[in-house]
């Protein structure tokens, strides 16, 4: 056999270690979003209950191998070459797919991602393998389309249905129990955590096991008879174990629902969704065991027979692959960065919001309040008042600092748990990531999380999850459609270089993830300590703001176009780190300032103000000189250069140190070097005036001129809020 097969079988092999990371990172905000947002444990509490179910999970799944071996495509109208070369193009273009969305941090679906990645790497190899002259058999004889339209539908009809439960069920248990749950709880706990325990049951027992291929067949059959009976049995006992630990052992069973869920989609994820990941390698495995027994060319063996076998998951395989998928829920970063776009959209905290507004978006929210206005208007007032009291939000002070509470939790885990269960039973395709994400999407516009001044970016947010989810569809099937194509035609040579550049992604996506990042913390204005460190991180920004402004004059005077580029993307990067504080650091802790510090605030705020406008001005001379020098202008006269050298030496004297200034308690220096500031200001006018009376008649003069002016006007302004940053640095010092 050419060895190009088992180096082919060995990157899907590794690809299929690295689909179980990054897909375990994108679908982990399926089952841990509900618990981390109400915060019914820890994170590592959660992520441990979420770890034994994925073990549970993967060691008894259910191995659906056919989707990946002949669900979407007809192996018979395949050979072997050509099998194998669908199956690389498949996991290449999948992995790359899964690790960009991961990187964005938006959820998708693993499921859709296999499917149609096996529909483009089906279509492209059928274009291969067909001859046009001689083959009468038409290309959708190639494939297997009515699965992917089974899908499609299912996509249509989950997102809908999904957030339309979603809304009302929240909306009713925010009626039954208010935001001031906890009276309601003491006498209706066991009921309601009952019910739910006896949906998510059904959900792990019916998604997660029901076909899970280490049962016997008479498990299997005992499992589906008596549904009914045996639920409402499972009922009764869920209700006085709960009745028994609330009221006996004084256990928050809330919190037990809500974890409960997370463990049984965490189990029902890793039974079904395992294929996702390892389920072409396993195709490919026993491709090549089919092979193995042919005595003459494998290359143009007809791959009839991988239809008609059926695999066995290796039980080793399983554990490794549930190891693996444990580690990446520990360890990655990428998981807790989708988890966070769900948890921010479903949130009631008002702040930074991470999507923009859209016209959809607008229209949707303009609508929305013109029928709630007239549902105002027809419903009768005491009904209204009724349900505005149960509505009701709770005041600051009982704020308990969740996303949401432990209602809204369990009301997102059981209605996901009860919709994709219900669906599987139905034998309806269905993706956990839509059910999951539209439920508490759902829920948080019933439970009023989304007010008028969240709401259209809100929606924007949940429009660009959805558009995602179907871009995944059509994104997949062109990846994994081109793939193949240069994989078949581009023979050895082709297969070796997407090997090597899948090999160069995967290195590039391992140290990118293991960058460092920025983490931001809400200011507490109370705290000496965390506003002379915010103080100290602002006078350390000026610092290297003046550094960057002595670089570029040098560098404009000497004419070095590379050291004002690398000064520009400086800049840039610094105005963007500016921001982020900002929206992160700055504004959320307005809000929680006391009266009594108000006037520290105020200072806070104006510092971050004041450095983005230094910023700012610093940003637009970079750029002004690096564009005349870019464009080979005439660079500054030696008049013009000795008088901005001059400025640029007063500059750097009025900063000597003046963070060290600021540990120390120096004010008296930091008082003398602000004296001199009005005749900094006098030279600049000096300068300004003198080169304005000046008039060349030649263009490169006049646009040296204009560069000159720009210089001039933009340092005068950075020095001013130069100096007003250092003034409001010493009063926050100081108070």
């Amino acid at each position: 056999m050419d060895p190009i097969y088992y180096a082919i079988y060995g990157m899907l092999l590794l690809l299929s270690v690295f689909g179980l990371k990054v897909g375990v990172s994108n679908d982990a905000a399926n089952f841990l979003n509900s618990s981390i947002g109400c915060k019914a444990g820890s994170f590592y509490t959660v992520v441990a209950v979420a770890a034994v179910g994925v073990l549970l999970g993967a060691s008894f799944s259910s191995g659906m191998m056919e989707v990946a071996r002949s669900g979407v495509f007809n192996p018979r109208m395949f050979n072997f070459h050509e099998v194998m070369l669908l199956f690389l193009a498949v996991m290449i273009s999948n992995v790359i797919l899964l690790d960009v969305y991961n990187t964005l941090g938006l959820p998708t679906s693993t499921t859709i991602s296999l499917v149609f990645a096996l529909l483009g790497s089906s279509i492209g190899m059928a274009v291969y393998s067909k001859d046009i002259a001689t083959d009468d058999a038409p290309l959708a004889a190639y494939i297997n389309t009515s699965n992917a339209f089974a899908i499609v539908v299912a996509i249509f009809v989950s997102v809908v249905i999904a957030f339309t439960l979603g809304s009302c069920v929240m909306w009713f248990a925010r009626l039954l129990f208010s935001f001031r749950y906890k009276r309601a709880y003491r006498y209706i706990g066991p009921l309601w955590c009952g019910s739910a325990l006896t949906a998510i049951t059904y959900f792990a027992i019916f998604k997660g096991l029901r076909d899970s291929s280490m049962l016997s067949d008479e498990t299997k059959a005992l499992l589906n008879a008596d549904v009914g009976v045996t639920m409402a049995w499972c009922w009764v006992a869920w209700l006085v174990i709960m009745a028994f630990l609330q009221y006996v052992c004084r256990v928050n069973t809330l919190r037990i629902a809500v974890l409960s869920g997370t463990g049984a989609l965490a189990l029902a994820f890793a039974g079904n969704d395992l294929v996702n990941f390892i389920g072409v390698f396993m195709a490919a495995q026993t491709s090549l065991d089919i092979a193995g027994s042919y005595a003459g060319d494998v290359s143009n063996m007809m791959m009839g027979e991988l239809a008609a076998t059926t695999i066995q998951a290796n039980p080793l395989y399983l554990l490794t692959a549930g190891l693996i998928m444990v580690a990446s829920l520990f360890f990655s970063k990428n998981a807790r960065k989708v988890t966070e776009t769900e948890l921010k959209l479903s949130s009631s905290n008002t702040g930074k919001e991470r999507f923009g507004s859209s016209l959809a978006a607008r229209v949707m929210v303009r609508y929305a309040l013109n029928t709630a206005r007239f549902i105002e208007k027809v419903t009768p007032r005491p009904v209204a008042e009724f349900v505005g009291r149960r509505f009701a939000p709770l005041p600051p002070e009982e704020e308990t600092g969740t996303n949401y509470d432990l209602v809204r939790g369990s009301v997102n885990l059981t209605t996901a748990a009860l919709l994709i269960s219900i669906a599987t039973s139905m034998k309806m395709p269905l993706s956990t990531t839509y059910v999951t994400f539209m439920v508490a999407m759902g829920s948080s516009l019933a439970d009023r999380a989304w007010g008028r001044d969240s709401a259209v970016y809100r929606i924007t947010g949940v429009l660009t999850v959805t558009g995602g989810w179907f871009l995944t569809a059509i994104g997949a099937c062109l990846a994994s459609f081109c793939v193949a194509l240069v994989l078949a035609y581009g023979g050895v040579w082709a297969q070796t270089g997407m090997m090597l550049l899948a090999l160069a992604l995967l290195v590039r996506s391992a140290l990118l993830s293991q960058g460092a990042k920025k983490e931001y913390r809400i200011l507490d204005v109370s705290k000496d300590a965390q506003v002379r460190e915010y103080g100290a991180a602002a006078a350390g920004r000026l610092g290297r703001m003046v550094g960057i402004y002595n670089a570029m004059v040098k560098a404009l005077l000497t004419e070095d176009r590379e050291t004002l580029k690398s000064l520009r993307k400086k800049t840039r990067s610094m105005k963007q780190d500016l921001k982020l504080v900002k929206e992160n650091e700055v504004l959320p802790s307005l809000p929680n300032i006391p009266p009594e510090q108000a006037d520290r605030g105020q200072l806070i705020y104006r510092i971050i103000e004041i450095s983005l406008s230094t910023c700012e001005c610093l940003l637009v001379l970079v750029k002004a000189s690096y564009n005349h020098i870019d464009n080979n202008h005439t660079g500054l006269n030696k008049e013009q250069a000795k008088d901005l050298l001059a400025l640029t030496g007063k500059i750097w004297k009025f900063y000597p140190n003046l963070t060290d200034m600021l540990k120390a308690g120096d004010f008296a220096g930091i008082d003398k070097m602000l004296e001199g500031s009005d005749q900094l200001g006098d030279d600049f006018a000096e300068c300004i005036t003198r080169h304005l009376t000046q008039n060349a008649n030649d263009e490169s003069s006049m646009r040296t001129g204009i560069l000159y002016l720009t210089l001039l006007n933009e340092t005068r302004a950075m020095v001013s809020h130069a100096f007003a940053l250092i003034r409001r640095i010493m009063e926050l010092y100081k108070g």
